[in-house]
C-alpha cells in the first residue's frame, strides 16, 4: 500500500510491498522539518528515517544494520532523535542518535549536536562518577562524570529559556541510567556552569562531536544503576579523583576517561569544586561563552 501524509512541515510517504512469503520488506522515504514537532506531531506513528530498515522474520535479523549492536543500545541509537546545532549553538535540525555518532559524518558533514554532562556532588561534596557499560556504543567500560547525554528533538528539552531543555534531558537520564528519581533531582536544581565544544573518536567507526552544558547538582539522592547502561559507580573527593587521573595516565589497571570528562577536569573542574564547598556555583557560571576544547 502508499500511504502520504502531508503537512506545512512534513511531507512523509511510506511504501510497503507485501509478499506472501515470511521475508517482507518495508522502505520509509521521509523529508524532515527542523522544526519542534516535525513529522512525529504530525504522525500517528513514530517513524524511522535515519535507515533503510527491512523488517524481516527473527531469522533474518542478521541483514539488519549493525546487527551485532546490543538490542538496547541498538534501539535507542535508531530511535532517539538528537538535536543538530551549529557552532553558536543555534538549532539547525535533528538527526538519529546513530548518524550522529558516525565518525565518517562527523569528519565530512561536521554534524554536531547538543549534549549535557551532569556532575552531582553529595552533601560531603563527593562526586559521583559512573563506570558506562560494556554495550555502550561509544567509548564502552570508561569512566566518566555522573551522567553524559543529549537532549532529544522533542518540545520539553528544546526549551532554551534558563536551560531548561537541557535540565528538561537531564532529569531524565538521571532516572534511566542511575535510577535517580525525578523528586531527588528536581529540574531548578541543576546549575548551568558553561558550554564547551570538543570532538573524540572512539574507535575507527564511533565518535563523539558535541556542543555540551555542563549542570553542576549538589543533592543526597538514592541510585540504583541500570546495567545497560552503567557498570559501576562511586563517590569520590579531590585526592581520591586525583589517584584515578593518576592511574589512567599511567595505564594502569586498564583505566579509561571519557575525553569531555577529561577535558572539563584539565580545564574547570577543581576550580569549580571549590565553589561548590563554598556553596557559590552561581558565582562560577558562565553561559555566554562556548569553549572550544581540544
Amino acid at each position: 500500500m502508499s500511504l502520504l501524509f502531508n503537512t506545512t512541515t512534513t511531507t512523509l510517504r511510506l511504501s510497503r510491498s507485501l509478499a506472501s512469503s515470511s521475508s517482507s520488506k518495508s522502505h520509509l522515504f521521509l523529508r524532515r522539518s527542523a522544526f519542534p514537532g516535525g513529522y512525529r506531531s504530525s504522525c500517528s506513528f513514530r517513524a524511522r528515517a535515519v535507515l533503510s530498515f527491512r523488517t524481516q522474520s527473527t531469522s533474518a535479523m542478521g541483514d539488519a544494520p549493525d546487527a551485532g549492536m546490543d538490542a538496547v543500545q541498538r534501539r535507542l541509537m535508531f530511535e532517539d532523535e538528537c538535536i543538530l546545532v551549529d557552532e553558536n549553538d543555534n538549532v539547525v535540525g535533528h538527526e538519529s542518535k546513530y548518524n550522529c555518532h558516525l565518525w565518517e559524518k562527523i569528519q565530512n558533514e561536521h554534524m554536531l549536536h547538543r549534549a549535557f554532562s551532569v556532575f552531582l556532588f553529595n552533601t560531603k561534596y563527593e562526586l559521583l562518577l559512573q563506570q558506562r557499560s560494556a554495550t555502550k556504543v561509544t567509548f564502552p567500560l570508561v569512566w566518566t562524570n555522573t551522567c553524559c547525554s543529549h537532549p532529544l528533538y522533542r518540545e520539553s528539552e528544546l526549551i532554551e529559556e534558563n536551560c531548561l531543555g537541557v535540565r528538561n534531558a537531564a532529569q531524565r537520564k538521571l532516572l534511566d541510567e542511575l535510577g535517580i528519581p525525578a523528586e531527588d533531582v528536581p529540574v531548578d536544581q541543576f546549575i548551568p556552569l558553561g558550554r564547551i565544544l570538543y570532538k573524540a573518536p572512539s574507535d575507527g567507526k564511533w565518535g563523539e562531536h558535541e556542543l555540551d552544558y555542563l549542570l553542576f547538582i549538589v543533592r543526597d539522592v538514592n541510585v540504583n544503576p541500570n546495567p545497560d547502561e552503567v557498570a559501576d559507580v562511586k563517590y569520590v573527593n579531590r585526592e581520591q579523583l586525583k589517584e584515578l587521573l593518576r592511574k589512567a595516565d599511567a595505564g594502569e589497571e586498564g583505566l579509561k576517561l571519557s575525553p569531555w570528562f577529561r577535558l572539563v577536569v584539565d580545564n574547570f573542574l577543581f576550580k569549580w569544586w571549590d565553589h561548590v564547598e563554598k556553596q557559590s556555583l552561581k558565582e562560577a557560571a558562565d553561559m555566554k561563552a562556548i569553549h572550544k576544547l581540544t
